[in-house]
């Protein structure tokens, strides 16, 4: 229970029907932080009040209001509060599709697309994200697809470039691709990293090391986190928290809530209402 004068927190995180590769999410965060996670789509987000502290694997950003974070496919990120408020954003999740489609239709960068730059003051494209935002809530599919467009088409063409290629070659690197295939096919009964590293042919402590070298974290972090995504698809088609948190490996529906609730910003079951469309406001809701 918040004491008496404290900030309240909210959260709203849903998909527009007519925008069925994108997701949002408008909250404002005072005690959450997000522990290290990454997406299989981009991050557009854009901070209206307080700070918001972006963990990146070459640092910490420090996002005030105007400004606006960028973060590419599969980039190992954490968030917090920088400032005892917290901070209030809305944010942006487009699929690798959408903004790849755009990069192809309006700018000359062929290949995979990404952004240069994790963060940059910009007021103009934090007021397209709010846009956005607006159209969808208000319905408004034309407006919101055709802003979304200006937006990813404005911030490819100021920050845009080709991503390098992720293709294992070195044998450590080959090894940590050969482990996450096995933990995504094993995830609800996954080895132990001796195990692992065993049948993999090398030791644990290489495996690790490798492990955090591809992807940014250790495997035991990454399997929480794709165990998460993996509920998150299960929400999507219907399934009861309870059944998705068996199914992913979690011991229970406590630990999906907890865990879900930490990496996507809301819990399962408010997760779950919005994809089924039947988002209400009231406490702790949006303003």
């Amino acid at each position: 229970m918040a004491a008496a004068g404290a900030v309240k927190e909210w959260a709203r995180h849903w998909q527009y029907a007519e925008l069925p590769d994108l997701d949002l999410l408008r909250a404002r965060y005072v005690r959450h932080t997000f522990p290290r996670h990454s997406h299989e789509g981009y991050v557009l987000g854009s901070v209206t009040q307080g700070i918001e502290d972006v963990g990146l694997p070459d640092g910490t950003v420090h996002a005030g209001p105007g400004s606006v974070v960028m973060i590419n496919p599969e980039v190992p990120h954490t968030a917090r509060a920088g400032v005892p408020d917290g901070w209030v954003y809305a944010t942006l999740y487009p699929s690798a599709r959408v903004v790849n489609d755009i990069a192809a239709d309006l700018t000359s960068l062929r290949g995979t697309v990404g952004f240069a730059r994790t963060s940059v003051v910009d007021p103009q494209a934090a007021r397209l994200i709010a846009e956005v935002h607006r159209a969808a809530e208000e319905g408004n599919a034309l407006a919101a697809d055709s802003v979304l467009r200006v937006l990813v088409a404005c911030l490819l063409d100021s920050h845009g470039t080709v991503l390098p290629s992720r293709a294992p070659r070195a044998a450590g690197s080959r090894d940590a691709a050969r482990a996450r295939a096995a933990l995504e096919e094993r995830m609800e009964r996954p080895p132990t990293l001796e195990a692992l590293a065993s049948e993999l042919g090398t030791s644990p402590f290489a495996l690790l090391r490798a492990f955090r070298k591809q992807y940014g974290m250790p495997p035991h972090t990454w399997l929480t986190d794709a165990r998460v995504r993996r509920a998150r698809r299960m929400l999507d088609e219907g399934t009861a928290p309870a059944e998705a948190a068996t199914a992913v490996g979690f011991t229970d529906q406590p630990h999906l809530n907890r865990h879900f609730t930490r990496i996507v910003g809301v819990p399962p079951g408010a997760y779950r209402r919005e994809r089924a469309g039947t988002y209400k406001t009231g406490p702790g809701s949006p303003p």
